[in-house]
């Protein structure tokens, strides 16, 4: 679960907008890192320090924010010295909300699915209870690479999308075999990485590369790509949304219609006989 908010909400002075507040322990979980990795952060000067109301760190959205930022960074290969030069830089002549609003719209899911946990005793009932251990091995391997499960030490697993997991069960308890769910799975991955790269490339070449004499954005730039994302989110679903329904009754209507002409006019021809 996400980390519960420990005290009420409350206005910020950058916006109005109310921030949720959290312990050390609620930051780490919601970010999901660990304790240690978030003093460590704060030691090589990556993070800012907290709050402190009498001995207890108090962290808001903006380092949540921030935590994302770092762990985005961190996957592309940049080291902590670098990631702390490009905050820095980052920062220099900026408004700190801006920056900060920036980040967080950038590293915020696009999803409001709450990710889940699971064991391999769990995995195994739903998908292989009949595959020898080497088979579940290597579908759990390949489970892993699509992303579906990630492991969180001995025999659990963190799910980023306890949806998907579900999908897939439901396919194999319908007697589709758990390769070719995982087949389906990757090339649907894949398709929908083409439309996200179609729909960021759209708006990049006609809202980001916009002619401008500064070699870097300013207050106003940062405050209008922040606010493009936040349009970008809901569109997302709304254009992927009725293509995808207006498919399926194309394609469930061809490649079901013909049977279902012959199984009404197997029952009409078995109506007919029952009556002579």
């Amino acid at each position: 679960m996400v980390a519960r908010k420990i005290k009420a909400v409350k206005e910020s002075e950058t916006g109005g907008r109310g921030m949720a507040e959290y312990r050390i322990d609620e930051l780490a979980q919601a970010a999901g890192g660990t304790v240690r990795n978030i003093r460590a952060y704060q030691d090589r000067g990556l993070l800012p320090p907290p709050r402190l109301e009498g001995r207890v760190g108090i962290y808001d959205d903006s380092h949540l924010a921030r935590l994302r930022l770092i762990g985005k960074l961190l996957g592309r290969g940049y080291t902590f010295a670098i990631i702390k030069d490009l905050l820095s830089a980052w920062e220099t002549g900026k408004d700190v909300g801006e920056v900060l609003g920036l980040e967080k719209v950038l590293t915020d899911p696009w999803s409001d699915e709450i990710p889940g946990t699971t064991t391999l005793e769990e995995l195994r009932s739903a998908f292989g209870p009949d595959l020898d251990p080497a088979e579940i091995a290597r579908m759990l391997d390949r489970t892993v690479r699509l992303g579906l499960v990630e492991p969180a030490g001995g025999d659990h697993y963190r799910v980023p999308s306890p949806r998907l997991l579900h999908v897939g069960a439901e396919l194999v308890a319908a007697g589709i075999p758990l390769e070719s769910v995982l087949d389906i799975a990757e090339q649907i991955r894949d398709d929908c990485d083409v439309i996200a790269g179609r729909f960021v490339n759209l708006v990049r070449e006609h809202v980001f590369q916009r002619d401008t004499d500064e070699s870097v954005p300013g207050g106003d730039d940062v405050a209008e790509i922040a606010a493009m994302v936040r349009r970008m989110r809901p569109l997302v679903k709304m254009v992927v949304d009725p293509f995808i329904a207006r498919a399926m009754e194309t394609r469930v209507q061809a490649a079901l219609g013909t049977q279902l002409e012959e199984i009404r006019d197997h029952m009409a021809a078995a109506a007919d006989a029952s009556r002579s």
